[in-house]
C-alpha cells in the first residue's frame, strides 16, 4: 500500500554552515568592526549579540540569506524578542523542528476535508499518509502545499 510522511527536520550540518558564514560576513563588514557583534549556535537556538539594537535589525537579514543559499527552510526560524541592557542587546532565534500536535492535527482535518481515499495518522512529530493509489497521495501532496501552512514541511519515506 503506498505511502508518504509529512516531517519538519533540519539538516543541522548546513544550520551550522550557514550561520558560520553569517558571521564571518558579519566580521569582513565595515559597520559591524569592534562592535563585537556575532551569531553562536546553541541547541535548537541560534543567538544574536551586538552593542546596538538596530545592528539586530541588520544581522537577521544576513543570518537569513546566509541559510537560505544552504537550503534551510526560513519558515522554521521563529524569532524572539529582543533583550537590551547596557552596551549590549542580544536576540534569540528559535529553529523549529518537528510538525506539532496542533499543526499535525490541521493536516489531518485538511486532508479529511477533502474527501480523499487515504488514511492519515500522526505518530509523534511525524504525520503518515496511505492509500490505495498513488494518485490520491499526490493529490494530498498538492492539497497541503496549496494550503501554505506555517511549517517548513518536507515530504518524506514516498514507497509505492
Amino acid at each position: 500500500m503506498p505511502s508518504f510522511d509529512f516531517k519538519s527536520e533540519l539538516d543541522s550540518h548546513e544550520v551550522s554552515n550557514g550561520v558560520d558564514q553569517a558571521n564571518r560576513i558579519i566580521k569582513n563588514r565595515f559597520d559591524f568592526k569592534g562592535t563585537g557583534a556575532k551569531f553562536s549556535l546553541e541547541e535548537g537556538t541560534v543567538s544574536l549579540s551586538s552593542a546596538e539594537e538596530f545592528q539586530l535589525h541588520q544581522m537577521f537579514p544576513i543570518l537569513k540569506e546566509c541559510l537560505a543559499k544552504r537550503g534551510v527552510d526560513l519558515k522554521s526560524l521563529k524569532p524572539g524578542d529582543i533583550e537590551t541592557s547596557t552596551g549590549n542587546a542580544r536576540q534569540n532565534i528559535v529553529l523549529q523542528e518537528g510538525v506539532d500536535k496542533e499543526s499535525a492535527k490541521k493536516i489531518v482535518q485538511i486532508v479529511k476535508s477533502s474527501k480523499s481515499k487515504v488514511q492519515v495518522a500522526i505518530q509523534g512529530e511525524i504525520v503518515r499518509v496511505t492509500g490505495k493509489k498513488r494518485d490520491d497521495l499526490q493529490k494530498v501532496i498538492e492539497l497541503i502545499k496549496s494550503a501554505k501552512l506555517d511549517l517548513p514541511l518536507q515530504i518524506k519515506n514516498f514507497r509505492d
